[in-house]
């Protein structure tokens, strides 16, 4: 019975202990082992690289490695280029890769799951250091078994679809490694592996290439949603002073971003009646630069970002919905609906853009995708792939009916996306305004399903049908996780091999 298992930095007095364990260890191997002068020089380089685990206080595993500059070396080498002869004169603090020159588990202390402790504090070591990757050369101590009927490549491959047993590569892809190539006479004296090796790497989701800029990372970004209440208004004056309320509001709260509904200055509308719905809708789109220019004024005012739903806007002949992200140091990017529902090709004309692009902030990446658009998976697959963390949908829905589309639809993008997914709508009556007559919404944001996530995938919503901000904070960081080590991978795992996504005329510039 073990009493007690640790892990923590090999000393130069565990070289027998650790000697007996590798000894065990490799059990046919034909090459010689690590010298007490090999492993009092490692210790003595890099000290925090050498890991031992201990059972009952005696050494029976150990993990130990080097920082290399990798660019130097780059996928083609072989193990003593890259420990330097043995010597370890590669190490070098300054690198970018931490490599891994040997892990092993005294075989009667295999199966419980103490190579994982060691792999999870090499990842531990990478992240801390700030490593861009873990890379070695892994052993296929059964390939000799396979060497007449298989290539490398085949075996690997049957490995991986779990039809051959390796006692190494199939941990190894266990734990979170996938294999970037094979090489070849990596190790002579390795006569199991044919000296044939596995290239693996894992790579550090949290690696920042310029550590000064680790003080401008935004963990946590604060998001509030308008729930914005359709009333008349005299004139656009009145409707801002409105809109300046709120956007004092989310910005006294300290959010990152203000997020407005779809076609919220719809109110406007009143002053047209008198025209056709589509005439009026021109009419509209008349506002849209005035209005353009004071989000941007109220974004840096207020040192907020703000998403300004979409209003009506002309280019040429054309009509379109548009929206505008006015960013809190005074830039404004623009985008697009691209799919137009029937009512609003038939009672406005309004016809669909064709950009579509992720916009870079200074609280995260986001995508924005207006209403109808979030239906079509395709477009938040794109964005996604394009490294979106947050996307937000700017809505109006009439009905329940309707609004459930919406909801639905956004809590799928942020499940099978892996990402977080916030939506705000209007609410209200605007009787004067023809085909705007009613409003629906439910303001929320919703998150991918995992351990780390509410149960429910809802981080937070709005009390149906009432003019309020809804304020969520999200954690960034824990999209990195799942991403890694989700329970399922939507983005990794899809079968790229199968099929693919890709636009069809990339158009993806600011208009």
């Amino acid at each position: 019975m073990i009493e007690q298992v640790n892990i923590g930095p090999l000393h130069f007095e565990d070289y027998q202990e650790l000697l007996d364990a590798m000894k065990a260890s490799y059990q046919g191997w034909q090459g010689g082992y690590w010298s007490p002068s090999a492993i009092e020089n490692l210790i003595n380089r890099f000290p925090e690289g050498q890991i031992v685990i201990k059972a009952g206080g005696v050494v029976v595993g150990c993990a130990l490695s080097i920082i290399v500059d990798y660019k130097k070396f780059t996928d083609e080498h072989t193990y003593k280029q890259i420990t330097g002869n043995y010597t370890f004169r590669t190490h070098n603090p300054k690198g970018d890769v931490l490599y891994g020159i040997e892990i092993f588990i005294h075989p009667d202390f295999r199966g419980l799951r103490l190579g994982r402790r060691l792999y999870d504090a090499r990842k531990d070591l990478c992240e801390n250091l700030n490593l861009r990757a873990i890379i070695f050369g892994g052993r296929l101590p059964n390939y000799h078994e396979y060497a007449g009927e298989l290539t490398p490549k085949q075996y690997i491959q049957k490995v991986k679809n779990k039809e051959i047993y390796d006692p190494v590569l199939s941990f190894q892809l266990s734990n979170d490694f996938h294999v970037k190539k094979v090489l070849a006479n990596y190790m002579p004296e390795d006569e199991q592996s044919k000296e044939f090796a596995t290239l693996l790497q894992w790579f550090n989701v949290y690696y920042v290439s310029d550590l000064k800029n680790l003080f401008n990372v935004k963990t946590y970004v604060r998001i509030g949603l308008i729930q914005w209440q359709m009333r008349l208004y005299k004139d656009l004056d009145e409707m801002f002073s409105q809109l300046e309320y709120f956007v004092d509001s989310v910005s006294a709260y300290k959010c990152d971003f203000a997020v407005f509904p779809e076609l919220f200055n719809g109110p406007l509308l009143a002053g047209f009646n008198h025209m056709s719905e589509a005439e009026a809708m021109r009419e509209l789109a008349k506002y849209t630069p005035a209005m353009k220019d004071r989000f941007r004024e109220l974004a840096i005012r207020y040192n907020v970002n703000i998403v300004t739903g979409s209003v009506p806007s002309l280019e040429g002949d054309t009509l379109k919905n548009i929206g505008y992200l006015c960013h809190r140091n005074g830039t404004v990017d623009r985008y697009e609906k691209i799919h137009i529902t029937p009512d609003e090709t038939k009672h406005w004309g309004i016809q669909g853009g064709d950009s579509l692009k992720v916009f870079e902030t200074d609280a995260g990446r986001i995508g924005i995708l207006v209403c109808y658009d979030v239906e079509f998976p395709e477009l938040a697959r794109l964005l996604a792939d394009d490294g979106m963390q947050i996307l937000f949908v700017p809505f109006l829905t009439d009905t329940q009916n309707a609004y459930m589309r919406v909801r639905l639809c956004a809590q799928a993008r942020a499940i099978e996306n892996e990402c977080f997914v916030a939506i705000t709508g209007s609410v209200g009556n605007l009787p004067q305004v023809e085909n705007m007559d009613i409003q629906y919404s439910q303001s929320a944001v919703f998150t991918p399903s995992d351990f780390a996530f509410p149960s429910n995938c809802i981080k937070s919503e709005a009390t149906a049908n009432t003019e309020m901000i809804l304020i969520a904070e999200v954690d960034l960081s824990l999209l990195h996780e799942l991403h890694s080590y989700g329970s399922v991978r939507n983005l990794k795992d899809r079968r790229t091999d199968f099929y693919e996504l890709k636009l069809k005329n990339k158009i993806q510039q600011d208009q």
